[in-house]
């Protein structure tokens, strides 16, 4: 039966290193400043981001403004007017600590209502929308998490679940070749458990069998020059997706992958005008799971052992006979 190696006071010291750390070291290591994020947004900016295009954002007026907010699911597109409205210089960027509500998600140890996560974009050039680009920004991200882990076992030497320290590429078409009648998690669980450590990229296009790997909005990240960094977690043993990142649309992207998901009337929002326009400027970014990090790093079973949120009777059941304490 799974016991917790660390106890609760050594376990909320741990996530304080965690977050820390990777913070500072994340902004050393890509040139970002710290900005400050909203928590809710309008709903007539289209700067909420849509996902897979079924959640519905948490929604509330407010006396004195006409328009309905709504909680963030992340932060892309608002990462990416915020580059352009504080003159950010090239290759330099912003970082965030990202709050989210997500009240659509199905509830499970790694999934919860509550998302947080460290949001990043950087302005790039034309000559960096390229797939060489992305993986050495992934390598990069990839060697603070490593540097991180590290510092976590020098405080807790009795944490012994190491990450692999190099990372395999492999796209959703080469991973769909390999495993054509497995599902789209079972291939995900399959090329984790080999290699450790993957970067699952090109997320959104149809595969062969006229169905995307997984869908994502067609609105911030380009389809072909996108991707999620997955590892394998040895306390769950399964795949936990610690980001998902990418080269943001242009004006050719965007417009082919609104109309792919048949949403055309997005094509006169401000947002879409001022990338069609070439107003916004070319971006490269994504969102990094606070929580599902130290539950990684702590070696945890469950995300409510380092996150506080609500859960169902279903799962509280499930932390009770799993030996597990939920925050």
């Amino acid at each position: 039966m799974y016991k917790s190696i660390l106890n609760m006071e050594d376990t909320q010291v741990g996530i304080k290193i965690i977050k820390d750390n990777f913070e500072k070291e994340l902004a050393k290591s890509l040139n970002l400043i710290r900005v400050s994020a909203p928590l809710f947004v309008t709903s007539s900016s289209n700067l909420n981001d849509s996902l897979t295009g079924k959640e519905k954002p948490v929604s509330f007026k407010v006396k004195g403004i006409d328009d309905t907010l709504e909680i963030v699911h992340s932060l892309a597109k608002w990462k990416r007017e915020a580059i352009y409205r504080y003159n950010i210089s090239s290759h330099h960027g912003i970082y965030t600590d990202m709050n989210a509500i997500r009240k659509n998600e199905e509830l499970d140890n790694i999934h919860s209502l509550y998302v947080d996560q460290w949001d990043f974009e950087i302005k790039i050039s034309r000559e960096d929308r390229n797939l060489n680009y992305l993986f050495n920004k992934v390598k990069t991200i990839y060697k603070v998490i490593l540097k991180v882990e590290d510092l976590v076992h020098k405080k807790y030497p009795v944490l012994k679940n190491n990450l692999n320290k190099d990372i395999k590429f492999i796209s959703t078409s080469e991973l769909y070749s390999l495993y054509p009648t497995l599902d789209k998690k079972e291939r995900e669980a399959k090329i984790t458990k080999k290699y450790g450590s993957i970067f699952l990229y090109q997320i959104g296009w149809d595969l062969v069998d006229n169905k995307p790997h997984e869908y994502r909005a067609p609105d911030y990240d380009d389809w072909n020059l996108n991707g999620d960094l997955i590892v394998y977690d040895k306390i769950i043993d399964g795949p936990i997706e610690l980001s998902s990142m990418g080269i943001r649309v242009d004006k050719e992207s965007i417009i082919s992958q609104l109309k792919k998901r048949n949403k055309e009337e997005l094509l006169v929002s401000d947002y879409t005008k001022k990338i069609i326009n070439n107003v916004l400027p070319l971006t490269y970014g994504g969102g990094i799971g606070q929580s599902r990090l130290c539950m990684l790093f702590l070696e945890k079973m469950h995300i409510g052992e380092v996150q506080a949120s609500i859960w169902t009777d279903k799962e509280k059941e499930k932390a009770k006979k799993g030996g597990y304490i939920l925050l």
